[in-house]
């Protein structure tokens, strides 16, 4: 669901989609390709909604999370870069705690088994490695982005969720 400004709002479920459509407080802009039936009524289930109305809202925190930390790095190792399933990554310290790094987002990055091994419990630089890209708290729209359960959005909800404006 968006926001009168095409911002993303949440998700909900389809059954409360229709239920917005009908209640004139919400205008689909996508379908989907399921279809819900009446006795009288056939129609398709609504894919993005968005509301007539706008609402203020505030913007929340992301929780610290091992899969909203795959989520901000993208399922990539921050060491070596590669892409892998969350089953074969594991979180890095990148200041090791034993030389007082805390468990925080701007010490923490996604890590394969072999960066990790070979990483231990040195800095970066001591290892002879280094990141791709430096840890920082990430925007709301990391944790809105997780929400889904592959680590791909959907087709019809991708060009809100990066910004690309229909107005």
């Amino acid at each position: 669901m968006l926001n009168a400004s095409f911002e993303p709002l949440n998700v909900i479920n389809w059954r409360r989609a229709l239920k917005l459509v009908f209640l004139q407080k919400v205008e689909v802009l996508q379908e989907s390709e399921r279809e819900v039936r009446s006795a009288k009524l056939a129609m398709r289930v609504p894919a993005v909604v968005r509301l007539i109305r706008f609402v203020r809202f505030r913007r929340w925190d992301v929780k610290f999370s091992r899969e909203n930390i795959y989520t901000r790095d993208k399922y990539r190792c921050q060491y070596c870069g590669e892409k892998l399933d969350a089953r074969d990554l594991t979180c890095d310290h990148v200041v090791p705690r034993s030389k007082g790094g805390q468990t925080e987002w701007t010490n923490i990055v996604t890590c394969c088994r072999p960066c990790n091994r070979k990483k231990g419990g040195l800095s970066p630089e001591e290892a002879g490695i280094r990141l791709i890209k430096r840890p920082s708290r990430p925007s709301w729209l990391v944790g809105f982005q997780s929400r889904f359960s592959t680590h791909d959005p959907p087709a019809s909800w991708r060009e809100y969720l990066f910004g690309v404006s229909r107005r």
